[in-house]
């Protein structure tokens, strides 16, 4: 019987970790093909991101409201102080990351960009090295070469080429290099109490929007107020179907981030890491099949190359991990599967005891390496719970 009950719960556990993948797969590869699709014939891609960002803020404040509600307990609220000196860093690399990658999308191809956007951890670990979160070794040197060879026999005579969408999504990379670094220590920092994605997402919105306006001002502000689907729009129709076309990549920007948010959670950070190499190559599998992007042998080679050296990173840090024995959470934190989930019952938080704070434990502060779009385990490895919201300073 034992066996039986033990049996089941692997098969319980392997379909829910393959639904959480799927989920995840969906979101993130329709975001990538939503963006191609949309740009080509709406050719405003910062006023687009910026809506995005307006619905990413709205579902984030409503997932937030309906936890206080059910649980009875305010969530977070950051002080002026810690909102500008701490957030605002990250909230203004993040919002260049997202605006110049989706800014890509008028010049280059789906697979063009997905290679160099996973070149990102070669940026990621160029500034964990510069933020000596870092050591460097032989192995890391040996994954930037790979990450880097990749990348250039990739674009080598492609025939896809464009220079210009090449330097947005390189210079998107190199930022998000520095997103992330910025987005671990963000996550790590306990006393913010930003550990749930939720409330990140809530707190680093409206700065996102802030910083990314005056990009929008100078390159589409004047175009887009002469645009007749917009502002000068004379088919209602057409206003409906543009703006229902934004919402819904919104939608799938929220999507993405609450279903990685899920995967880790219920699996690993390594699961994800190993579900974004695969996603990549499902990625460029999909964009040759469905929109005719042209790659040669050489540019698959250059791929296969790339996602080596992301591979070897990955595993390279499951072995650290695994001989440090894991991080360890801090003190005063609770962890959890579900992280304090939606469905969480009120009942679960009205019988935890406030937790203690200490200041006395190391933080772990390994940067994230997959490369792809998720920090290294930001929110899975520690949550806490029950923590009395902090009014803004006037």
């Amino acid at each position: 019987m034992g066996r039986w009950a033990l049996d089941l719960a692997f098969v319980w556990k392997a379909v829910l970790t393959l639904g959480l993948v799927l989920l995840y797969y969906c979101f993130s590869i329709g975001i990538t093909f939503y963006n191609k699709w949309l740009t080509k014939s709406f050719h405003f891609p910062l006023f687009m991101t910026m809506l995005h960002l307006a619905v990413i803020f709205l579902f984030s404040a409503l997932s937030r409201a309906l936890v206080q509600w059910s649980s009875r307990r305010a969530r977070v609220v950051l002080s002026w102080t810690d909102y500008l000196r701490r957030v605002a860093p990250t909230a203004l690399a993040t919002a260049l990351d997202v605006g110049l990658s989706n800014w890509s999308f008028l010049y280059i191809t789906v697979s063009l960009y997905t290679m160099t956007k996973s070149s990102a951890v070669l940026f990621i670990l160029i500034f964990s090295l510069i933020f000596k979160l870092e050591e460097l070794r032989a192995a890391l040197v040996l994954v930037v070469l790979l990450i880097a060879g990749g990348l250039f026999m990739f674009t080598y005579k492609s025939t896809q080429f464009n220079v210009e969408g090449f330097a947005l999504v390189l210079g998107a990379s190199f930022i998000g290099g520095i997103r992330w670094t910025l987005t671990q220590i963000l996550l790590q920092k306990a006393e913010l109490g930003l550990q749930n994605p939720i409330d990140t997402m809530f707190h680093l919105q409206p700065l996102m929007f802030l910083g990314l306006f005056p990009l929008f001002a100078i390159f589409e502000g004047l175009h887009l107020s002469t645009s007749e689907k917009i502002f000068r729009f004379q088919d209602t129709g057409l206003l409906l179907s543009v703006l229902g076309s934004l919402f819904l990549g919104g939608i799938l920007a929220f999507g993405l981030g609450f279903s990685e948010f899920l995967l880790v959670s219920r699996t690993s950070s390594l699961t994800l890491s190993i579900a974004g190499i695969f996603k990549e190559v499902c990625t460029l599998l999909l964009a040759a099949h469905l929109l005719g992007d042209q790659i040669s042998l050489l540019n698959w080679l250059g791929f296969a190359l790339c996602l080596s050296g992301i591979s070897l990173h990955v595993a390279l840090k499951a072995l650290h991990s695994r001989g440090d024995g894991g991080p360890k959470p801090p003190k005063g934190l609770v962890s959890s599967p579900d992280l304090e989930l939606l469905l969480q019952s009120s009942q679960q938080d009205e019988d935890t005891e406030e937790p203690r704070r200490s200041s006395d434990h190391p933080e772990d502060l390994r940067p994230c390496c997959r490369g792809l779009r998720h920090p290294d385990a930001p929110a899975a490895q520690s949550w806490q719970r029950g923590r009395p919201a902090r009014s803004p300073q006037q």
